[in-house]
């Protein structure tokens, strides 16, 4: 548990967050930051130590989705209580980065995985469940979010074609910084470490089994966070994380825990797109159509590219799985839209008035 005396700006807390909070024009109110959310119920950190607390009535009204609520990361803005140790979530200052991706369950809306953010840990495991284009998903919405993207390569004890995995997330991922450690030798860790400095916010994303938790305990020099052996079955991990968390390293930095994710789709892919493809797009302006769709359209530049080895294969079909979820995604929203207006249409036919009169 982090010590009461630790600082906004070990928080993560700089002049931007401070202009913000000052705009509220509220002197009764405190900044804090939020730790853990667990049903409706967060705890957080702040200049007067660790705090319970619950959003205010108002907020919970006004919030149309999930992402108008706090989130773990996010910065807010807060009245402590009569109790000691409890308060109430009046405001949340707007966020620097969002991580966020597509709900699970309904692809329409927004789940935020973790707020203000500056670096981002993408987290494989260099075992049979070694999955390129799984990375290749998280760096097109590590990119939209905001934050800086580094793909991490655990469990590199277990790989001796390590040189050939950086070569096949390259291809698909262009010049992203990438990392190989293990937690079984401790090779890697500490340049992992530097990336953590004062104030300073760091996130671990990747699915069950990868390892995070591992690498977690590595940086904090602890055995703070759970784990468990990936299942010898399907080489699958177990869910040890079950609740987004956010860390305080005693030596410096901030790290944010979070479940492992296998399913994973982008929110806004349009924009991640527009934002992960820039090499794409550049070839692009040289296609003979300005709707070329890069796929086997006469006088297309990008195909060009591909043929005389400009651009990876593999990135221009990483590019065409982002676009065609995109149309699914617009699709699926139509018809959403059309079923609830047709609803409407029902219920309001039901609740009309007879038009006439009676003889």
């Amino acid at each position: 548990m982090p010590s009461p005396q630790i600082t906004l700006h070990d928080l993560g807390w700089d002049d931007q967050f401070s202009a913000d909070f000052e705009a509220l024009g509220d002197s009764s109110l405190i900044p804090a930051r939020v730790e853990i959310e667990h049903n409706h119920l967060f705890r957080l950190l702040s200049g007067h130590g660790e705090l319970l607390a619950r959003t205010a009535g108002r907020m919970r009204h006004r919030a149309r989705t999930q992402s108008d609520l706090p989130a773990v990361g996010d910065w807010v803005a807060i009245s402590i209580t009569d109790r000691a140790r409890h308060a109430t979530i009046k405001s949340i200052l707007p966020r620097h980065s969002c991580f966020a991706r597509k709900a699970t369950g309904n692809p329409t809306k927004q789940q935020v995985i973790a707020a203000n953010i500056d670096i981002v840990f993408i987290v494989a495991g260099l075992d049979a469940d070694f999955n390129p284009r799984r990375i290749g998903r998280y760096l097109v919405a590590a990119e939209q979010s905001g934050a800086q993207p580094i793909v991490v390569l655990n469990k590199s004890d277990l790989r001796e074609d390590l040189s050939t995995c950086i070569r096949e997330i390259k291809r698909i991922s262009g010049q992203v910084t990438i990392h190989a450690n293990s937690c079984q030798t401790t090779a890697g860790i500490e340049q992992l470490s530097s990336y953590l400095r004062p104030g300073r916010t760091i996130a671990l994303l990747g699915s069950s089994g990868v390892g995070k938790s591992s690498i977690i305990n590595c940086l904090l020099g602890e055995k703070r966070q759970r784990t468990q052996k990936v299942r010898i079955s399907d080489n699958r991990g177990r869910h040890t994380t079950i609740h987004r968390e956010l860390i305080v390293r005693p030596s410096g930095g901030i790290i944010i825990d979070t479940p492992g994710m296998r399913e994973f789709a982008a929110w806004n892919i349009d924009r991640a797109v527009e934002n992960s493809f820039e090499d794409i797009d550049g070839l692009a302006t040289d296609c003979r159509f300005r709707d070329c769709a890069h796929r086997s359209e006469p006088g297309c530049n990008v195909g060009a590219a591909v043929a005389n080895g400009q651009l990876m294969p593999e990135r221009l079909a990483q590019y065409h799985r982002m676009v065609d979820e995109q149309a699914e995604l617009e699709t699926r929203s139509a018809e959403r839209n059309a079923q609830s207006e047709l609803r409407n249409e029902r219920v309001t036919g039901r609740s009309r008035p007879p038009t006439g009169r009676l003889t």
